[in-house]
């Protein structure tokens, strides 16, 4: 339990950090943190860890958070998970990351499910296991972090660790793209248009692919392409398929240039010059 002195301590030192005054924080932090209070260790691992006010040291930075976590600091505790993993102050090592991260999930931090989630899916530092990663990406999801929510999406679409279920892989999509994650606007946007698994609704696949395609995902452009190229859903619109084929192009390559150059041949001057501008719009507004 913090006593009254040093919580006011604690945000004095926070209130100086945020100013960017880090004298001012490291001289409220160093003494309560030798009184072992988990936050104010945890303060000054992160400005070891980014050189505010000391000199950059990653192993004090380490020193300090493993301080924190052992205390059972959440925060630290996803942090030294972090830098196992990475390699950064301390020796890579995914076994270690992958204990923290669990030290850290089972306090509920979401985004240690989610790291936890992925390392079991991988077989890193853990068993492979595709049971347990959908655990852990569930119990993430739940939390409302858009990757683990897509992620659970896929493992139930393919019977991966739970069993196949189509409406809920489908409910764990809606979910992440609500968040705008593009791959769940894409998977979505597809399966509306192709509707083999649901019924087949061409508003929502454009509308889903649209939002993809808007945050610069190659499939969802090359896919949108094709459907105003070919009229599918939507009234032909050669001058929309050269743009979004163009766009797929830089990141989708070989496919995407060659359906561009089969669009541009049944276009006019004109219409090529207004695509050409829409690229050049689209690529400003995406810098």
């Amino acid at each position: 339990m913090v006593n009254a002195g040093a919580q006011a301590g604690l945000e004095e030192g926070v209130n100086a950090y945020s100013k960017g005054n880090y004298p001012a924080a490291l001289k409220e932090f160093m003494p309560l943190a030798a009184k072992g209070n988990a936050v104010a260790q945890f303060n000054l691992g992160v400005m070891n860890e980014r050189g505010q006010g000391v000199h950059q040291n990653y192993p004090k930075a380490v020193l300090r958070y493993r301080q924190a976590a052992e205390q059972g600091y959440v925060k630290a505790q996803l942090t030294l998970g972090v830098l196992y993993a990475k390699g950064q102050g301390v020796t890579q090592d995914d076994k270690e990351s992958a204990s923290w991260f669990s030290k850290a999930a089972d306090q509920g931090n979401a985004l240690a499910q989610f790291n936890l989630g992925v390392m079991y899916a991988r077989g890193q530092g853990v068993p492979q296991d595709d049971k347990e990663s959908a655990l852990w990406f569930s119990k993430s999801a739940e939390q409302g972090d858009a990757v683990a929510q897509f992620n659970l999406g896929g493992m139930y679409a393919k019977g991966q660790g739970v069993p196949q279920d189509y409406t809920t892989a489908i409910m764990w999509y809606w979910k992440a793209a609500e968040q705008d994650n593009a791959l769940a606007q894409f998977n979505l946007g597809q399966l509306y248009r192709e509707g083999k698994i649901i019924p087949q609704d061409y508003n929502v696949a454009l509308f889903m692919l649209h939002k993809a395609a808007e945050q610069g995902n190659s499939l969802a452009q090359f896919n949108l392409g094709v459907m105003c190229a070919a009229g599918e859903g939507l009234k032909q619109d050669l001058v929309q398929a050269y743009k979004w084929f163009s766009l797929a192009g830089i990141v989708a390559g070989e496919e995407a240039t060659k359906n561009m150059s089969l669009v541009e041949a049944k276009m006019t001057a004109k219409e090529i010059e207004t695509a050409q501008t829409l690229v050049r719009e689209w690529q400003e507004k995406h810098k």
